[in-house]
């Protein structure tokens, strides 16, 4: 199959109300913000939700949730190991992988190889290079051509923050009417309406090494306009997270017409979710609405 025929650049517009988009684990899990107060959905989280949305188009998946697995491996090593098998050397891995995974030829992926019982003592691991010899004993890092940027909020949401105190039923004792202290807890939410914005890009070049092709492509462009769907949970409930708009610019080479810096600069979003594109010559997006 064919690789990636042209660049691609990308933007999303998503909108939050009465919703913990990001929580920040060393900040009491509070919503991610950055120094200034403006709201932050890591690049990770956004991936996170992209790999759900293709397992359920019945994509295979390398970095499955807990949630939603779709096969009997405990561990990614598990995983690796079933597909993966005996190879030892980096291009069959690496080839073996990105045809195995979908997110490993998007997204790229680090799989990292112990060192053999009798090599590790005598301190002789293997290195692992490009021309086929032993991956034994190092990582292996697949670099994947799709790369997306954490969103930001178009206002700073710290002072739209809603903070309430809790009881969490956890605790396997009692009749369910006497609490007990360890049971209180705080959830956090925004509390008004705030739109995100993030940004992409596909990378031919990148995807020459790991298979990655226009198909690939038009499989994530249909399942970024339904990034919060079937993603509810307590703070995120139904209806609270929304993709508002997907612009997605497609350049007529490998090499782009222009900077992906300068493509993301056309797009001005206001606070109110509004937005303003200034076109240029020769790349005009697709606007696809939300789901």
């Amino acid at each position: 199959m064919a690789t990636l025929s042209k660049k691609i650049d990308f933007a999303i517009i998503m909108s939050v109300k009465n919703a913990n988009p990001n929580g920040d684990p060393l900040n009491g899990n509070r919503p991610r913000t950055d120094y200034d107060g403006f709201g932050e959905i890591s690049d990770v989280c956004l991936k996170r939700k992209i790999r759900d949305r293709l397992l359920e188009k019945g994509e295979n998946i390398f970095v499955q949730s807990d949630d939603n697995k779709k096969d009997e491996h405990p561990n990614l090593r598990k995983r690796a190991e079933a597909v993966l098998g005996n190879l030892k050397n980096v291009p069959e891995i690496r080839d073996k992988a990105c045809s195995a995974w979908f997110d490993v030829r998007t997204f790229g992926q680090v799989f990292p190889f112990k060192a053999s019982e009798k090599k590790s003592k005598n301190k002789q691991d293997t290195d692992a290079t490009e021309d086929g010899s032993s991956a034994v004993g190092v990582s292996i890092a697949i670099r994947g051509p799709v790369t997306i940027q954490s969103a930001f909020s178009r206002e700073n949401v710290d002072i739209n923050i809603i903070s309430e105190q809790i009881i969490k039923s956890t605790s396997l004792e009692g009749d369910g009417i006497n609490r007990q202290k360890d049971q209180m807890g705080t959830k956090h939410r925004i509390g008004k309406e705030v739109f995100y914005v993030t940004y992409g890009c596909m990378n031919p070049q990148l995807a020459e090494r790991t298979g990655f092709s226009d198909e690939d492509a038009a499989v994530i462009k249909n399942v970024l306009p339904k990034l919060f769907e079937n993603d509810a949970s307590s703070a995120r409930p139904e209806g609270s997270m929304a993709v508002q708009k997907v612009f997605w610019w497609e350049h007529n080479c490998k090499a782009g017409q222009y900077s992906s810096a300068k493509v993301h600069k056309t797009l001005t979003v206001n606070v109110d979710g509004s937005y303003l594109l200034n076109n240029l010559d020769g790349l005009k997006p697709q606007e696809i609405d939300g789901f």
